[in-house]
């Protein structure tokens, strides 16, 4: 049904369409659930991925069902919402459209978009086929994919100089996934793969972080930023900050003048938000965001609202909680302005930050406390499995941490044939 428009009765409860099922999407969703209204959620893949737990799945800590859940699952007993999976293309503001990748429209009375952000490469996306990032489960797979082949081949690899380079990895960016992975790298090499090689020693890998600050985990308090690079040299990795990659390709990366040798590189250094946004028409700031409204709507449009990491709010983080409370108080406007009352303006209450460094290691701020090492860590696990979507991924997820605690191993560990190898 190319190039149709899909009409809906006169005297029909009015339609929100929601675009994005992340966590500003779903929640916003859900915030509807009683509502006698229309909702359709429409987004680009059929499951609600948790993406601070997706560098375990790169990294075969965790399988891709056990951090991701089927949006039609989720939302099945909300009578009043409707899943379609395709991709939102533009948003026509002045018409009240939304138009998909193939041309379809869908008429709304109110929208969220909640699109999120994509991978950014400050203007190298030719850098893009030698260092993936990692958004998506196809990214964390490709990731994964990588990081154990190059085992493999450095296992195969006869020269001294080569097989160094397929046992170097550089992780690009030490904000909180960077971070994770790169610690997460050094325990795989050191512990996970100790006595399964015969001609290579993977203890010997190298992994490097580089960021192009003056130290990680840029938004951190400095005490914990140090405290976290501390516990990262601990576990093996080589901490680079105040240091700007200049160039990546099949054999390496460059910093300035200085080379490094390497056939993994991954990118965790930055993102942009979803070109969807530059569709509105509306005031965006240097990352593309869109200038909301205190309400969160978009000015001029009282009806639109942007959720999540596509909205420019002052003093609002890009992470998860900031999404689900972003999303629920889009939702919570949109009642009320059915009811005819007015909208009122998001405050964003701060839970605190928690960033994951390896086995018993990890930083947190919660308020004005801070914390380090073995703490944060179990503060961070608890975290990480109350959120979880749903009971079936809490029991695994504490069921698979368990065992890799106690054995050290990712049984996750899975090459996937087929894809492309540099």
């Amino acid at each position: 049904m190319s190039n149709s428009l899909y009409h809906r009765p006169q005297m029909s409860p009015p339609h929100v369409i929601i675009v994005g099922c992340g966590f500003g999407g779903l929640w916003a969703a859900q915030a509807l659930r009683h509502a006698p209204l229309e909702v359709t959620v429409v987004d680009r893949t059929n499951h609600h991925l948790f993406t601070p737990l997706l560098y375990q799945v790169a990294t075969a800590g965790l399988s891709a069902p056990s951090v991701a859940g089927p949006i039609r699952h989720i939302l099945a007993d909300q009578r009043n919402t409707t899943v379609l999976f395709g991709e939102v293309r533009a948003v026509d503001l002045a018409r009240r459209l939304v138009r998909l990748e193939n041309g379809d429209e869908l008429a709304y009375d109110y929208l969220i978009v909640a699109a999120g952000t994509t991978l950014s490469y400050f203007g190298h996306d030719e850098w893009a086929p030698f260092a993936p990032g990692l958004k998506t489960l196809e990214d964390a797979l490709e990731i994964r994919r990588r990081v154990l082949l190059a085992f493999e081949r450095a296992e195969r690899e006869s020269d001294p100089a080569r097989r160094a380079a397929w046992l170097t990895f550089v992780v690009v960016g030490g904000g909180a996934t960077g971070v994770e992975l790169a610690g997460t790298f050094a325990e795989i090499a050191r512990h996970t793969l100790r006595g399964e090689f015969r001609r290579i020693d993977p203890h010997s890998a190298r992994v490097v972080l580089v960021e192009g600050a003056s130290r990680v985990l840029p938004p951190y308090p400095a005490d914990l930023a140090m405290k976290a690079q501390l516990q990262l040299e601990r576990l093996g990795v080589t901490v680079w900050p105040g240091r700007v990659v200049t160039g990546i390709d099949a054999d390496g990366v460059s910093l300035g003048a200085e080379r490094i040798a390497c056939k993994t590189v991954i990118w965790a250094a930055g993102v942009a938000a979803s070109p969807l946004g530059a569709t509105f028409g509306a005031p965006l700031d240097r990352a593309g965001r869109v200038k909301v409204e205190p309400d969160l709507s978009v000015p001029g449009h009282p009806e639109v609202f942007v959720a999540g990491d596509l909205a420019a709010v002052d003093a609002v983080p890009g992470i998860a909680p900031a999404a689900k409370q972003m999303g629920r108080h889009a939702a919570k406007n949109i009642l009320r302005l059915i009811a005819g009352r007015p909208s009122v303006k998001f405050k964003y209450r701060d839970y605190g930050q928690l960033a994951t460094i390896g086995r018993n290691a990890a930083v947190a701020v919660i308020g004005r406390v801070k914390l380090s090492g073995f703490l944060a860590w179990m503060v961070w696990l608890v975290a990480h499995i109350y959120f979880l979507i749903n009971f079936r991924n809490r029991v695994v997820v504490m069921l698979d941490w368990g065992w890799a605690y106690f054995t050290y191993q990712r049984y996750a560990r899975i090459i996937i044939r087929g894809m492309k190898s540099r």
